[in-house]
């Protein structure tokens, strides 16, 4: 891989942001762990936000303050597959709290969400970028400056459009 597989640009109207993109790059067949962001058009859903780390209500899209015992489930057997759970969880999860910033505002994409397919990806989020972009698990993410400035733009059913 030559490294720009996991890079991407992001476009709205007249604005364009440098995102990071799954390690694998943009796949066709995504499966879960794949490490891929899976082409398509994805609509958003809702979204999480860090109150306490300043991220505020930016705009038309319902932002959830993080709580701590919020987490998502990304273990394919588990009846709660893709889905957000309260921790502690007895299967696989992520926890939405983290320590680095990445989910400090987490927008939830419509991928394998409303139509669930057991190991077809979980998790697939729209959050902010490392410093450097570097690959994600699968899902977009943008530099938390982009993100403020995309925020009042975006709302329940807008969608994102993957495409290579």
């Amino acid at each position: 891989m030559s490294g720009s597989e996991h890079r991407g640009r992001l476009r709205l109207g007249s604005l364009s942001f440098p995102c990071a993109l799954g390690r694998a790059g943009i796949v066709s067949h995504k499966r879960e762990g794949d490490g891929g962001t899976p082409l398509g058009h994805h609509q958003i859903l809702f979204g999480y936000r860090r109150a306490d780390r300043g991220w505020t209500q930016g705009g038309p899209l319902p932002l959830s303050p993080t709580r701590p015992a919020d987490g998502w489930c990304d273990a394919p057997a588990h009846p709660a597959y893709n889905r957000p759970v309260r921790l502690p969880f007895p299967a696989r999860c992520e926890t939405m709290i983290r320590a680095d910033r990445l989910y400090d505002c987490c927008i939830v994409l419509d991928y394998n969400y409303s139509s669930r397919a057991r190991y077809r990806g979980s998790a697939i989020f729209f959050h902010l970028a490392e410093r450097g972009y570097p690959p994600t698990e699968g899902c977009i993410a943008l530099a938390p400056r982009d993100m403020a400035r995309l925020l009042p733009y975006l709302k329940r059913g807008r969608t994102l459009i993957v495409q290579r």
